[in-house]
């Protein structure tokens, strides 16, 4: 069941009724019903049996780790072995088995999303930084709750554990705040993503016709595709989530304004990156190998350096990981993974040489400028990451990147060349409006988050939403519909239409 589509959105209308008809005690059980009915909905329901098991080892694991004494380090770590073991065996057996077999596995919705969410909850538990869930039932809802099955985010249940139980009333703010959400959210897939996507799969299907400048085309639109896409997503499950009265954490902050490929990384799919910090990096500097191998670097190199090269090792092992959730492919392990990676270290190694090349050109390095040269070699490092994550294979990217550098066809650019792409002028021209839209919504965003920071506040990311609710009822309305006839209307859906999965519905 599409998350864009009418019958999902009737589905949405009759899960919001029934759970604000019945007690606030009993919602989350409304919540838990609506999550296993829209799984068995989906087009493969007969899978839920996976994340069912994940669920019930996970809280067999917790209620097992709970009948061991605190001090007993040695059965503790057999639990925690035991619940690792099955979570990710079946990750990695549903989702990796190509790296090993050329036969293809169906994999469950929302696999990696509800095998991190679990595993995530399990080794707060194991950390005691999180109380263990006594209720499987309770235990399943967080596992399965239904809008995170797409796309995520991954929820930190320590976070979220009383919002989900704890009852809430029918409130209008939240009513008409998620509405407003999702409809941002239908903007970005609807509109631009869909459109983008059809330019995207001209050029990296045909990029032996399409070279030179078509390929850096076909590369920008990927880019923009996957951010309309996923943060798309994001915003309908959050505002789903809101009209419900849960408050989901954001995933997205901008991360085409980012100065640094470690801070768009912070801004990029924030809650994967939380995970692997939290769950797989610092775990990793504490370990003995990584700790002894630091202790021989600290000798032969220095303090300074031993540390530093030590520290790049376990991002080498973090960032593998990141690649490897992406997918089970190569171009997923170099795209969103090592080649993030090197862009980290390479710019750390070289940053001594980039401060005195800026002090030599007389370059302020916190001018202005300095910051938008940053920004704009951001975004191009981030599109060449995106070459891979997009083309069928490493070889693929890699004659791609290779096309776009050799062929020179910059005139493709204005001699109306990019309308035989697959989108008319009137398409271009709507495609273009809608990203500057997007962009004038997120500077005017960005602005806020700003102010909110040289406050000493927390921006809350309703900053948009109130400021719409602040004008009167004429311009209000007027703003409202206004955006709902541009989805309805210049929208890619209809007859004969066939939503696209969401870009990550699949990892």
């Amino acid at each position: 069941m599409e998350i864009t589509s009418f019958f999902f959105l009737c589905f949405l209308a009759v899960v919001l009724f029934v759970y604000y008809l019945v007690p606030g005690k009993l919602q989350w059980m409304v919540l838990l019903a609506a999550s296993v009915a829209f799984y068995l909905m989906s087009e493969n329901g007969v899978l839920i049996v996976y994340p069912l098991i994940t669920v019930t080892v996970t809280w067999l694991s917790m209620r097992l780790l709970c009948k061991v004494d605190k001090k007993d380090i040695v059965k503790r770590r057999l639990v925690l072995a035991l619940e690792v073991l099955v979570l990710l065996g079946i990750l990695v057996g549903l989702k990796y088995n190509n790296f090993i077999s050329s036969d293809s596995i169906i994999a469950p919705l929302g696999l990696s999303f509800y095998t991190f969410i679990l595993l995530g909850y399990f080794l707060d538990v194991y950390n005691n930084i999180a109380e263990p869930e006594g209720n499987f039932f309770k235990t399943a809802l967080m596992g399965l709750y239904f809008p995170i099955m797409i796309s995520g985010p991954i929820l930190r249940i320590r976070d979220l554990k009383k919002d989900f139980f704890e009852g809430h009333k029918l409130d209008y703010n939240n009513l008409t705040f998620g509405a407003q959400r999702m409809l941002w959210g239908f903007f970005k897939e609807l509109v631009i993503s869909e459109r983008l996507g059809v330019i995207a799969n001209t050029v990296f299907g045909n990029d032996t016709e399409y070279t030179g400048a078509y390929i850096w085309v076909g590369a920008l639109a990927f880019t923009f595709q996957l951010y309309a896409n996923f943060s798309g997503c994001m915003d309908i499950v959050i505002g789903i989530s809101e009209m419900f009265g849960l408050k989901l954490p954001e995933n997205f902050d901008i991360p085409f304004m980012t100065k640094s490929i470690s801070e768009y990384w912070r801004k990029w799919h924030i809650t994967l990156g939380e995970w692997m910090k939290e769950h797989v990096f610092y775990p990793l500097l504490r370990t003995q190998m990584i700790m002894k191998l630091g202790k021989v670097l600290r000798d032969k190199l220095g303090k300074k350096k031993g540390k530093q090269v030590t520290t790049y090792v376990a991002m080498f092992i973090l960032w593998f990981s990141v690649g490897l959730w992406h997918g089970g492919a190569f171009k997923y392990v170099i795209g969103s993974g090592l080649l993030h990676w090197f862009y980290i270290v390479f710019g750390e190694v070289t940053l001594p040489f980039w401060t005195w090349l800026f002090g030599r050109l007389h370059i302020n390095m916190k001018s202005r400028f300095a910051d938008g040269v940053r920004i704009v070699r951001t975004f191009f490092l981030v599109n060449i990451g995106n070459v891979f994550f997009r083309a069928d294979t490493v070889p693929h990217a890699c004659r791609m990147l290779k096309e776009a550098v050799t062929t020179w066809n910059p005139q493709v650019l204005i001699n109306g060349s990019l309308f035989e792409l697959g989108l008319d002028w009137i398409d271009f021209t709507v495609t273009i409006v809608s990203i500057a839209i997007l962009i004038c919504v997120s500077m005017y965003q960005l602005r806020l988050e700003k102010t909110a920071e040289a406050e000493g506040q927390t921006y809350d990311y309703h900053g948009v939403r109130r400021f719409i609710a602040s004008r009167n009822i004429v311009i209000r309305w007027i703003i409202l519909f206004a955006a709902l006839f541009y989805v309805i209307l210049l929208g890619q859906y209809g007859p004969g239409y066939s939503a696209t999965e969401f870009i990550y519905q699949n990892f």
